[in-house]
């Protein structure tokens, strides 16, 4: 049985949210940003996020595999979903869930980088800066968390949580589900 315990509840990310969203949208008044949600773990923030955006954008989604059904990143990157929109002259946001070790991070965002777009930022809904293994920073950023399993709100355990509409970290555990 896992035990969690609440770390922000909706109204706190809904209030997080939209100040983003207004954040974003001030430093891209009258311009058109193309918004990339890594799946799957963003896309419930990134629906959120964009509901609140007050200029042009447009959508499309990478989903890349480091974790496999573990709790630690295997440090290996699988593209499984490829986006298809043209990025270059583009201003781009990479819209994440959570900044961990940064692999999986800094991997897409070189990828991106060689399609040549106008912009690149990262928005992350949760940084987690402590397990850093690559230095990486995002350029908005809803939560910086220390330790700790983070899920709901779209962050899961092995497809689990994702549903919850707070943020919990996962306190404890038995051995049915190894962290």
């Amino acid at each position: 049985m896992l035990k969690k315990k609440l770390l922000y509840s909706r109204d706190v990310i809904c209030h997080r949210v939209k100040d983003l969203a207004d954040e974003i949208s001030r430093d891209y008044e009258g311009k058109e940003v193309v918004f990339i949600g890594v799946l799957k773990g963003s896309f419930i923030f990134m629906a959120d996020l964009l509901r609140c955006m007050k200029m042009p954008h447009s959508v499309d989604f990478v989903k890349l595999a480091s974790y496999g059904s573990g709790s630690v990143s295997s440090g290996k990157i699988t593209i499984t979903t490829d986006m298809e929109t043209d990025i270059e002259g583009k201003d781009v946001i990479v819209l994440e869930d959570i900044i961990d070790t940064g692999i999986t991070m800094a991997f897409l965002m070189e990828r991106l980088k060689k399609k040549k777009p106008a912009s690149l930022k990262i928005c992350a809904l949760m940084d987690k800066k402590q397990r850093r293994e690559i230095s990486i920073d995002a350029d908005y950023v809803g939560f910086a968390v220390d330790e700790g399993f983070i899920v709901g709100y779209g962050l899961d355990f092995n497809e689990q949580f994702r549903c919850l509409p707070d943020i919990y970290v996962i306190e404890e555990h038995d051995s049915d589900y190894p962290l």
